[in-house]
């Protein structure tokens, strides 16, 4: 599962090696070369691995279209593989040791985020992900208690906070330093007796269920992909759209179609669907539209991560009028991660149908596996990645455990250069 989540990883970095958060954060990482280093996604070269862990993080993170722990807000646990990689690549390190160290950071994460109140406002997503990475970095340095117990202290301080595009990066980025500083030999103080933490994280037990020595790591098998390119909430209402769309024959007959919620839904999801604006909605507002998204799943039998999100297919007058055919009827008895629709056709006829989960979902109808994964690198890199070096990357991930010391460089696909060629020409403090 490991390797899985490395392929979808470079996966959602190559859709988005276009964008221009993530043509800047390369800009900005690329005039800390550094020998031994850590590779930029996409590019070549050795460079300083925390700058490294930032420009990759924030290719990983700008479409959100990786992996998600659903039983919490923002946990996104594959968002600490960027910092790990760089990391062990500059380290010299085996993909052994780096499987350690994303296992170890997915069991951290999961934790945290099962812990965490549902209405938590004090302590953003970069908290449990910073957290997170940490631990990864001390697993797989194979650190002194001590030593990880002063990095994750000035992590979570540093870090606790922040919730724009870019504090998932600066998270990984300030955990790599962290951990660097308590190397050094920096120590903090062990906490007074019964001042173990600043944040009630949550109304039980502050103490989280972690593997004992010599158990199996198994949280990785609970986070869930994505299949489409969305919000994970509305992964399974286009599951839905696509399993519906062959019983309702041509998408013009249908009168009116009803789609039963949980009275939590995402707020973006629902109010802005029931009453269209005429202003254009952004990607991301769009990607969250389960009214939109369900259209447009029904009308092209496909979501695109490019082609469903531009102005033109947004405010196409077809699916502006089928979207304002779209109601909600709120019913907290409704499953949390499920769909259920129901559509009305002009003949009378009613076609009622659910998920109890997405496809996607480990205990979906189709669960992810290895050519899955395989199958969502190809189709987001294509005109990204030269093919034959997708099969190269491919090759190379799918035998993390035997690579050896200072090898990990190669888990590194390369962006084809016009891609690099067209990114915008930027001059910042350091280059």
């Amino acid at each position: 599962m490991v390797i899985n989540r490395i392929i979808d990883n470079a996966a959602v970095a190559a859709a988005a090696a276009r964008r221009h958060s993530v043509a800047l954060a390369r800009a900005q990482a690329r005039p800390h070369r550094r020998t031994p280093g850590a590779a930029i996604f996409g590019i070549q070269g050795a460079y300083s691995a925390e700058w490294a862990a930032l420009a990759n993080s924030v290719a990983v993170q700008d479409l959100e279209l990786h992996d998600v722990f659903p039983a919490a807000e923002d946990a996104h646990p594959g968002a600490a593989i960027p910092a790990l990689t760089a990391v062990a690549q500059q380290a010299g390190l085996r993909g052994a040791d780096l499987v350690n160290g994303i296992a170890t950071a997915y069991d951290v994460h999961l934790a945290l985020a099962q812990q965490t109140h549902s209405r938590q406002q004090v302590v953003g997503h970069p908290g449990p992900l910073s957290t997170a990475v940490t631990a990864g970095l001390g697993a797989m340095l194979r650190l002194s208690p001590a030593t990880i117990y002063t990095a994750l202290t000035h992590t979570v301080q540093l870090t606790a906070r922040g919730r724009n595009g870019y504090a998932a990066a600066y998270a990984g980025k300030v955990a790599i330093e962290a951990v660097d500083r308590a190397v050094h030999g920096e120590r903090y103080p062990d906490p007074p007796e019964g001042h173990g933490h600043d944040w009630p994280l949550t109304d039980r037990d502050c103490r989280t269920r972690l593997p004992e020595p010599g158990e199996p790591r198994t949280a990785i098998l609970n986070s869930c992909p994505r299949r489409h390119p969305a919000a994970y909430s509305v992964q399974a209402w286009i599951d839905l759209a696509l399993k519906m769309r062959d019983r309702i024959g041509r998408v013009e007959t249908i009168d009116s179609i009803v789609l039963h919620t949980r009275q939590d839904t995402d707020p973006m999801a629902v109010p802005g669907d029931s009453r269209l604006s005429d202003h254009q909605e952004s990607r991301d507002v769009l990607a969250h539209s389960v009214a939109y998204l369900f259209a447009v799943a029904l009308q092209d039998g496909a979501v695109h991560h490019e082609q469903s999100y531009t102005s033109e297919r947004a405010q196409r007058a077809d699916t502006v009028d089928l979207r304002r055919q779209i109601s909600f009827a709120e019913n907290a008895a409704e499953r949390t991660l499920g769909a259920r629709a129901t559509i009305t056709m002009k003949s009378g006829a009613v076609i009622d149908d659910e998920l109890a989960v997405p496809y996607a979902h480990p205990r979906g109808a189709h669960p992810f596996r290895r050519n899955d994964y395989v199958a969502k690198f190809t189709e987001l890199a294509d005109g990204i990645i030269d093919r034959r070096e997708q099969q190269r990357f491919l090759d190379v991930a799918t035998c993390l455990v035997d690579l050896k010391r200072g090898t990990l460089g190669m888990l590194n696909p390369l962006i084809s250069q016009h891609i690099l060629d067209d990114a915008p020409s930027t001059h910042g403090i350091f280059a």
